[in-house]
């Protein structure tokens, strides 16, 4: 587990984006679970992949795309455990993953972004591949 003062920068790096964070396995069904409308997920984490390339593009996403998802929610990796081990029964098949991005519609996954897709790349590639996404299932 991280220190909650490590973590605190990184968690308002996506609220005050308008993220609504999870930490329950109760919030994350709340949210997820026969949901209607387009949900956005993020799977946040400490790494710098998270930091440099995966918040940034998230953001920059959100600000710049006509469509956007009805629903911005965010769960810790290695924080809110409970949280991201619920969040983690939605994105199967895939494996965990931290940081992630999924994308629900209706309750349905339609769209998972890997921490493999967001290594090596750049928080322009990753904004515009999820304007791409939102564009069309949002």
């Amino acid at each position: 587990m991280y220190p909650e003062q490590l973590v605190a920068p990184m968690r308002t790096d996506l609220t005050v984006a308008g993220f609504k964070e999870l930490k329950t396995s109760e919030e994350v069904d709340n949210e997820l679970k026969d949901h209607k409308g387009t949900t956005l997920l993020v799977i946040n984490s400490v790494c710098g992949c998270a930091a440099g390339a995966a918040r940034p593009g998230i953001k920059w996403a959100i600000q710049n795309s006509a469509k956007k998802p009805d629903h911005l929610t965010t769960v810790f990796a290695g924080v809110d455990k409970e949280a991201v081990a619920k969040a983690r029964e939605y994105t199967l098949p895939y494996p965990p993953s931290s940081p992630a991005i999924a994308l629900f519609k209706n309750g349905e996954l339609v769209h998972f972004v890997e921490r493999h897709h967001i290594e090596g790349r750049n928080a322009q590639l990753i904004g515009q591949h999820l304007v791409d996404v939102f564009d069309e299932f949002c």
